[in-house]
C-alpha cells in the first residue's frame, strides 16, 4: 500500500478508526510535523478534536536519522542505550543535544499553540498519530508522556509502520492501530508518493483551521 501524500494517509487511517466517530472525550494529538497533516484528516473525518503533541528525536551526531532517543512535554526523557553504547557518545555530547532539542521542543509548542489553552487529557481517549513509526522512540517518549495527564485511553494510530515496532508499542499503548506493516520498512517516506518535508506554517494553518467548528466533515 502506497499513499498518494499525507492528507490520503489521513483519510486511510481514519477509516480504520471508525469506531471512535463522534464519540465523546475522544482528541486526536498528532506528533510535528509531518503527523499533523495525517492528524488534520483524522480528527476532521472522525468528528473530533486536533491538539498538536511535540516530540523531538535525538539523532546520533553525523547520523541524524539514528535516533538515540527522544523527549516530550513535561522533561520526558527515552534514551536507547544500545545506540549510545555502540557510537563514541560521551555525556557531554549527550546533554548538549539534549539541551538544544528542549529548546526547539519549547519553541514549537509556543508556535504552533499561540494563544489557544492546552486541551485537558484526563479520562480522554487520546488518539496519537503520526506519519508513521520507524524506530517508534518520538512514539515511545509521546507516550510516556501522556500518561502522566491520565487519559482513559491512549491509541497509537499510523498510515505504516515497521512490524516490530508496531507490536511492540501493543505493550505501551492500550491499542495500536497501523494501516500497512511492510517488512522491511526500508523507510517512513517509501511508502508515500508525495513526502516533502512539512513547514512549521503549514502545521500553523491546519491547527488553526482545525480549531474552527465549520472544518468538521461527517463524510
Amino acid at each position: 500500500m502506497i499513499f498518494v501524500d499525507r492528507a490520503d494517509a489521513g483519510r486511510q487511517l481514519a477509516a480504520k478508526l471508525e469506531k471512535y466517530r463522534d464519540r465523546p472525550g475522544v482528541i486526536v494529538l498528532a506528533l510535528p510535523r509531518g503527523g499533523v497533516l495525517v492528524g488534520f484528516e483524522v480528527a476532521r473525518l472522525l468528528n473530533t478534536l486536533l491538539d498538536v503533541f511535540v516530540v523531538r528525536k535525538l539523532g546520533v551526531p553525523g547520523h541524524e536519522e539514528l535516533a538515540l532517543g527522544a523527549i516530550a512535554s513535561r522533561g520526558v526523557l527515552i534514551l536507547n542505550r544500545d545506540v549510545i553504547h555502540e557510537y563514541p557518545i560521551t555525556d557531554s555530547v549527550l546533554e548538549l543535544l539534549i539541551a538544544r532539542e528542549r529548546r526547539e521542543l519549547e519553541r514549537r509548542q509556543r508556535l504552533y499553540r499561540g494563544a489557544r489553552p492546552e486541551v485537558p487529557l484526563s479520562e480522554r481517549t487520546v488518539i496519537l498519530v503520526d506519519d508513521g513509526l520507524a524506530t517508534g522512540s518520538s512514539m515511545r517518549a509521546a507516550i510516556k508522556a501522556l500518561r502522566e495527564f491520565s487519559p482513559a485511553r491512549i491509541v497509537v494510530a499510523v498510515p505504516v509502520g515497521s512490524p516490530r515496532t508496531c507490536q511492540e508499542l501493543e505493550s505501551e499503548a492500550d491499542e495500536v492501530i497501523c494501516c500497512t506493516m511492510p517488512d522491511p520498512l526500508v523507510a517512513v517516506g517509501y511508502w508515500y508518493q508525495q513526502f516533502d518535508q512539512t513547514t512549521d506554517q503549514e502545521v500553523q494553518a491546519l491547527l488553526e483551521t482545525a480549531a474552527e467548528p465549520q472544518v468538521v466533515s461527517h463524510e
